[in-house]
C-alpha cells in the first residue's frame, strides 16, 4: 500500500510538471509514458514562449535602427554633393572678378578725381597726375619681391625661389594741378638700395607726369607683424598711418612700370593675384560625393556582406 501511494502522489506531481518558456521545446508534444510507465493527459503541449515577442521586438527595434542609420549616411553624399556645386558657382564668380580687374588694369588712365570718396569705387584704375616728389619722407614697405611675371611662372615648380628680397618705395607726391599731396609707391628696390644714399641717380627732382594703378587702404592680415613707424618699416598699407606721418591725404597709387628710373625704384609693382583653387574644392567633394554614394549603395541596396 505503500508503494502504491508513492506512485499516486509521484504521478500526481508529474501530471504537475512546470510549463518550459524556451522556444525550441515549444513545438514538441509529451511523451504519454514516462520513464517509469506512468501516464500522462494525452495532448498536453508546451505552452508558447515569451521569447516569440521578445525577439519580434528586437527584430523591429533593429530594423527601425537600420532605416535611420540609412537615410542619415545619405546626408553625407547629399552635403558633397551640395558643397562641391556651391564651389562652381564660386569659382564663376571668381573668375568674372578676375577678369573685371584684368580689364581695369588695361584701361586707359583718367585723371585722379579731385573728391577722394570717388577712389572708392576705382582701386585697380589707372589714373594720371603731374606734380613732384618729396623724398625726405620716402616710406618703406618690407620685406617685399619684385613683381616678375615671368620669372614667378618660371619658378613656380620649384622648392626655392631666386627673388631677392627688398622694399617698395612709398613717396609723398605733390599734385601741382588738384593742389593736394598723395603717396606714390615709386616700386621695387633690394635690400643694399634701400637707403636712398644709394640711389641718388633715381631720387627724380621737378615736375614730372606719372600714371599709376589706385590702391585703397589695407587691413592687417594673420601672421603679418604690426607697422613699426618708429623704425619705418611697414608691413602692410594702412593709410591713415601713412598719411598722418608724411603729412598728405590718404590716397595711394602705384607707379606704373614706365616710371622706372636707371638707379631708382623699378616701377609696375601692382600685384594682381586671386585666390582661385575652387577647381580642387570641387574635385575633392564631387569626389567625395562619388565615393560615399558607391559605399551606401553597397550598403543598403546590394548589402554586401562585410560592408
Amino acid at each position: 500500500m505503500a508503494a502504491v501511494k508513492a506512485f499516486s502522489v509521484l504521478r500526481q506531481s508529474l501530471t504537475r510538471w512546470p510549463q518550459w518558456s524556451c522556444p525550441r521545446l515549444a513545438p514538441l508534444r509529451v511523451s504519454r509514458r514516462n520513464i517509469l510507465g506512468l501516464s500522462f493527459r494525452s495532448g498536453m503541449v508546451w505552452r508558447p514562449s515569451r521569447c516569440y515577442s521578445s525577439t519580434a521586438e528586437a527584430a523591429a527595434a533593429k530594423a527601425e535602427d537600420d532605416s535611420f542609420l540609412q537615410w542619415f549616411l545619405l546626408l553625407i553624399p547629399a552635403t558633397a554633393f551640395g558643397l562641391g556645386t556651391w564651389q562652381v558657382q564660386r569659382r564663376k564668380w571668381k573668375l568674372k572678378l578676375i577678369a573685371e580687374l584684368e580689364s581695369r588694369i588695361m584701361a586707359e588712365p583718367i585723371p585722379l578725381p579731385a573728391d577722394p570718396m570717388e577712389l572708392k569705387n576705382l582701386e585697380y584704375r589707372p589714373v594720371k597726375v603731374r606734380g613732384h616728389f618729396d623724398h625726405s619722407k620716402e616710406l618703406y614697405m618690407m620685406p617685399r619681391t619684385k613683381v616678375d611675371p615671368a620669372r614667378e611662372a618660371r619658378d613656380a615648380g620649384r622648392i626655392s625661389s631666386s627673388m631677392e628680397s627688398g622694399a617698395y618705395v612709398v613717396t609723398p607726391f605733390h599734385c601741382s594741378d588738384l593742389g593736394v599731396t598723395i603717396l606714390v609707391n615709386r616700386g621695387f628696390v633690394p635690400k643694399k638700395k634701400v637707403n636712398p644714399e644709394t640711389r641718388q641717380k633715381g631720387q627724380v627732382l621737378g615736375e614730372v607726369d606719372l600714371v599709376g594703378i589706385v590702391r585703397l587702404t589695407e587691413t592687417r592680415k594673420p601672421f603679418v607683424p604690426e607697422n613699426s613707424p618708429e623704425q619705418n618699416h611697414w608691413h602692410y598699407r594702412d593709410l591713415e598711418a601713412m598719411a598722418k606721418i608724411t603729412g598728405a591725404d590718404p590716397i595711394f597709387i602705384d607707379a606704373d612700370f614706365k616710371s622706372t628710373i636707371p638707379g631708382g625704384p623699378i616701377g609696375g609693382q601692382t600685384r594682381v593675384t586671386l585666390r582661385n583653387e575652387h577647381m580642387q574644392y570641387i574635385i575633392t567633394w564631387y569626389g567625395l560625393c562619388a565615393a560615399t554614394s558607391y559605399l551606401w549603395f553597397q550598403k543598403f541596396v546590394r548589402r554586401t556582406p562585410g560592408v
